[in-house]
């Protein structure tokens, strides 16, 4: 095994990170899902995070943004567990000096459709009552009305 790469690794981890969130988006997006998509979705977005980690620019935000769409991908396709544990961890990430509340939204955003997953009506009132509390403090109108809509999707 060669000690040194035969190709830019900083580039390629930029690539990466950012193709395999985007192709995880996608299937994210996609409506009729198969349950082979559903597992590349997984490894997409995990493969993602993991370039992120390798990127002289990930930050507790692109940190944030990584959990949060493993928790949602977990969430979507019922691994409610994986959901709550990839939620919680964003919200660690989004709780970091420096980040903006409307990170901190959205990890409650996982972590409800992560209960709401669950079955678990009560953590998700909780959650979402959190997210709309953290969304006041939101100053761009944009990413408050973008979490706002979202929050609204969430039910059991």
């Amino acid at each position: 095994m060669a000690s040194k790469p035969e190709f830019d690794l900083k580039a390629a981890h930029k690539y990466f990170s950012a193709n395999c969130f985007n192709r995880a988006w996608d299937l994210l997006d996609k409506n009729d899902r198969t349950p082979q998509e559903d597992e590349e979705m997984i490894r997409l977005s995990l493969t993602s995070h993991y370039h992120w980690t390798q990127r002289e620019d990930y930050t507790d935000t692109k940190a944030s943004i990584g959990f949060w769409q493993i928790a949602r991908i977990y969430a979507v396709i019922g691994q409610a567990e994986n959901a709550a544990r990839y939620g919680q961890l964003c919200l660690e990430a989004s709780q970091k000096e420096g980040v903006a509340p409307f990170y901190q939204g959205y990890a409650y955003e996982a972590l409800a459709r992560a209960a709401a997953a669950a079955g678990d009506k009560n953590k998700m009132q909780s959650y979402l009552e959190k997210a709309n509390q953290t969304a006041g403090g939101i100053k761009d109108a944009d990413e408050k009305d973008m979490l706002l809509a979202d929050l609204k999707t969430i039910h059991l």
